[in-house]
């Protein structure tokens, strides 16, 4: 900021005589061009995002060669893969019951229903009606309904049936399923995205104004990351369709963690104006010094989320994917929109430009420094209890935590029902169509089962005598085709309990004994049972995966094998008090979320500790290592407070306006990891560059390239460091 009565030389922004880079003097003089390219391509990203399909079913991304996924593309190919749903309906006699049951299978959209009607006759004498073999689809005044859908869960016409079946039946409704979850899910996530962006911006615009020196510096960094949100929501068109899941996050995300790209950006800018130079060179000078520490955040960041891509569970991908696309689409946007930005409004900048509104923050580094030993001793007492805790929580792992989630009006409906009717969750044996003897017996066997609530199969449903052949197609379609038999075996569980899956198996073992070959057994559990299986699996190489990407990237950034272990370490500490919070607390989590949160933690707020690096290797070249890493804690605290507050409002945002409990989960862990990768940064950082500064500097305050980490010649040192350590003797 100038004092009263100086003024800059040539505020002109093509006054001054300097040679730049040639990509320099592009972005500069060519900032017209680059405005209206960008134009353009925000306008037809804009369009393309309502074009962008969402996917909510979760075994979707099942690998091919997974049983349920192979059940599950043998079952469409065989019968269609149509949604289904239940529907109970309150306050109603039975004839009543029958009269819903009949205007619901007319609605268009609806395949089918089956209901008390499918197993004896509704229309005799209520004497003569046997309640007692009817109580699972009608008792106490109370019916419920399977439906099936012409489309599957998450079609138009799926949708549009339940909604025509709401409208029917009014508060005497009540709804569940897959089908239900989809049509929820469609309704609620997409307007929780805009609704959790707007909180977050008008969030992060406070945290903003308060770290910078001008009321409109805001305004430039929101412009540009929301310009490049809009290209990269409108680019994943290419992809054809994303999860629900990165639909709700990958926004938000991309917002608070590309933010930091910009605030470098300007901030040097503002430094090097400060210097009285005109604004074109001031610029030239801003990007040339902030390539660097914004590429290697950037890479940093992409590798982390790039690491879900290699997952055998492609949702990972498909986050992945679309999370390193942002952060990559955010760089290109940074480095050649803000420059044009900054030429066409710098003025308006500096006009408001007003005093700091956050003190320094010199006293703090110096507490730090004094109880650095009581730091490390917390966070040493810290560190295995974490590392254990981590891996001892309680996960789920199916669609169920995307779609049922406590205090909704699905969730309240769907304990309503099983209050009444009990658990509901279908499972599906897919058999050969070679015997129907074989197929009765079975049936059989499967409804002496214990926690088995009736068996459907076409062997067990035809009256003694009745072929399938002597019947017309619509009656056999749904449970018969030329070359398999459908057995529908609904079970009293939920979907990922323990019981449900021992049931499953136990399932499993008696279809395979009567079909060894060619025989499936499919659900939402099943699927389940295989998402853990290969998720957990994946989760073992994709944590490495992340940890040696992100290492690498810094390695090549600074070139020094040291720095990524020293950087590395306060967010790995981080990463692991956060994963363990949800075990003491007795939360359940989705591990999905789990595997997201620890790949984006690491890569999103290991520019926290870069940041730092940066000011501390600057430091050492006039300073001591002790007095360097004060000076560098000092200098680095605000722009870090910033990019954690920023990051941990998005994640909160996403945890306290999302509906979904997975998503809101999802939030909490993004929001407390920032909040505690800032911390352990903060308070551990500084000393670490202190104690470990023999593996980091080189001679004259340079970083210790790789070649000579391992020699044993001593170096030389620096005349402030000889004199620290003269003053500080006793400090370590």
């Amino acid at each position: 900021m100038l004092r009263k009565g100086e003024r800059r030389q040539d505020d002109s922004p093509r006054g001054g005589d300097f040679r730049g880079h040639a990509i320099v003097d592009f972005i500069l003089h060519r900032s017209k061009l680059i405005e209206k390219i960008f134009a353009v391509i925000f306008i037809i990203s804009a369009i393309c995002i309502p074009f962008v399909g969402v996917n909510y079913d979760m075994s979707k991304y099942l690998p091919r060669d997974m049983s349920s996924k192979v059940g599950i593309a043998l079952m469409e190919e065989e019968f269609g893969y149509v949604g289904t749903a239940r529907v109970m309906i309150s306050d109603v006699s039975i004839y009543e019951a029958k009269t819903y049951k009949d205007r619901i299978a007319g609605i268009s959209g609806v395949d089918s229903v089956i209901w008390a009607d499918s197993m004896t006759d509704i229309n005799q004498s209520n004497l003569f009606i046997p309640y007692e073999e009817i109580e699972d689809y009608y008792k106490d005044g109370y019916a419920v309904m399977d439906i099936t859908f012409t489309g599957n869960d998450s079609a138009r016409s799926t949708r549009e049936a339940i909604k025509a079946i709401e409208n029917m039946l009014g508060d005497k409704g009540y709804f569940s399923g897959p089908a239900v979850q989809d049509k929820f899910l469609n309704d609620v996530l997409a307007k929780e995205m805009v609704l959790i962006l707007i909180f977050g911006i008008l969030l992060i615009l406070a945290i903003l104004t308060l770290g910078t020196h001008s009321w409109f510096e805001p305004v430039v960094f929101l412009t540009v990351i929301l310009i490049s949100i809009v290209i990269n929501l409108g680019s994943n068109i290419i992809l054809g369709e994303i999860s629900s899941i990165t639909l709700s996050i990958a926004a938000v995300l991309q917002l608070a963690v590309a933010m930091d790209y910009t605030i470098i950006l300007l901030d040097n800018f503002t430094k090097e104006r400060k210097r009285q130079i005109h604004v074109e060179e001031a610029l030239t000078n801003a990007i040339r010094k902030s390539i660097i520490p914004i590429a290697s955040a950037g890479i940093a960041a992409i590798v982390g989320f790039s690491a879900l891509v290699l997952m055998r569970y492609s949702i990972g991908q498909d986050i992945g994917l679309v999370l390193a696309k942002g952060i990559a689409i955010s760089l290109v946007t940074v480095m050649l929109l803000t420059p044009a930005f900054v030429l066409r409004w710098y003025k308006l900048i500096e006009k408001t430009e007003h005093k700091p509104l956050v003190p320094a923050f010199d006293r703090v580094a110096d507490k730090i420094h004094q109880y650095r030993f009581v730091i490390l001793i917390v966070l040493l007492l810290l560190a295995v209890p974490s590392y254990v805790g981590k891996s001892m929580n309680d996960f789920s792992f199916g669609n169920q935590a995307m779609g049922l989630t406590p205090g909704t009006q699905i969730y309240a409906d769907d304990q309503k029902i099983s209050s009444v009717f009990g658990r509901h969750n279908l499972v599906m044996a897919l058999v050969p169509n070679s015997s129907m003897v074989t197929e009765a017996k079975l049936s059989e066997e499967l409804e002496a089962l214990p926690y088995v609530k009736y068996v459907t199969s076409l062997a067990n449903s035809l009256p003694d005598g009745v072929t399938p052949d002597i019947l017309p197609d619509s009656v056999t379609s749904q449970l018969h085709s030329e070359d398999y038999a459908r057995i529908l075996i609904p079970i009293k569980t939920g979907a990922e309990s323990e019981l449900a899956i021992n049931s499953v198996k136990e399932i499993t073992e008696l279809v395979k004994q009567y079909y060894p070959n060619n025989s499936h057994v499919i659900g939402a559990t099943p699927s389940t049972m295989d998402i853990k299986a290969v998720i957990v699996e994946d989760w073992h190489s994709i944590d490495k995966l992340s940890l040696l990407g992100v290492a690498l990237a810094i390695m090549l950034t600074f070139r020094s094998l040291a720095l990524p272990i020293v950087l590395m370490i306060p967010i790995e500490m981080a990463i692991f008090i956060n994963m363990t919070v949800p075990y003491l607390m007795g939360d359940r989590i989705m591990f999905m979320g789990y595997m997201i949160v620890s790949c984006l933690q690491l890569g999103a707020t290991i520019d926290y500790s870069i940041v730092m690096t940066y000011h501390y290797l600057a430091q050492r070249k006039a300073h001591g290592r002790v007095e360097a890493s004060k000076q560098a804690s000092a200098a680095s605290m605000l722009p870090i407070l910033t990019s954690g507050l920023i990051l941990s409002v998005a994640g909160y945002g996403i945890t306290f306006l999302s509906s979904v409990s997975a998503i809101a989960d999802l939030g909490h862990l993004v929001g407390r990891g920032a909040l505690l990768s800032m911390f352990m940064v903060i308070a551990l950082l500084p000393n670490l560059f202190a104690w470990t500064d023999r593996l980091i500097i080189f001679g004259d305050s340079q970083v210790m390239p790789i070649s000579k980490l391992f020699k044993r010649k001593k170096y030389k040192k620096t005349e402030f460091e000889a004199g620290e350590e003269e003053n500080h003797e006793n400090a370590y």
